[in-house]
């Protein structure tokens, strides 16, 4: 539900006074969604799947995962950032900057206070990659086998 019938005046005026940003999906563009999906497989849906969780138990611990994925994702996965693309004839070539985390790329970032990069090392100091992926395994295995939540 996504569509136009979904937009109404109020939700439209209650995005205005709380400063959100108001999108959609544009028309006549059918790979919006797909970009968005996208984005969502390569975090969420590989670390919790397809499955429905509706039980309370199960949200306590999607939310214990995701801040814990917070951490794992942001600190210590590396992405490859899109620098340019150019097409020729009917290929298109791509050429991508060097991997780097999110972390590296805030540190790297001149529009960032050096209080905030002081802030972020602190928390990446902190951080123990084994211990992060010991937990994010723990917490998949107990929302895969809710008998062990028990």
């Amino acid at each position: 539900m996504d569509g136009s019938e979904f937009i109404n005046d109020q939700l439209y005026r209650y995005c205005l006074q709380e400063e959100i940003t108001f999108t959609r999906g544009r028309a006549g563009k059918r790979n919006d969604s797909a970009y968005v999906e996208q984005k969502n497989w390569s975090v969420v849906r590989r670390a919790v799947g397809y499955h429905r969780y509706d039980a309370p138990q199960q949200l306590d611990l999607l939310n214990r995962l995701y801040a814990v994925m917070h951490f794992y994702v942001n600190f210590f996965l590396p992405v490859a950032k899109l620098k340019e693309k150019s097409r020729v004839g009917s290929k298109v070539k791509k050429v991508y900057e060097r991997p780097q985390t999110p972390y590296a790329r805030v540190l790297d970032s001149p529009h960032v206070s050096e209080d905030d990069k002081a802030l972020l090392r602190e928390t990446y100091e902190l951080l123990d990659l084994v211990y992060l992926r010991q937990q994010i395994d723990d917490l998949q295995d107990q929302l895969l086998n809710p008998v062990s939540m028990l």
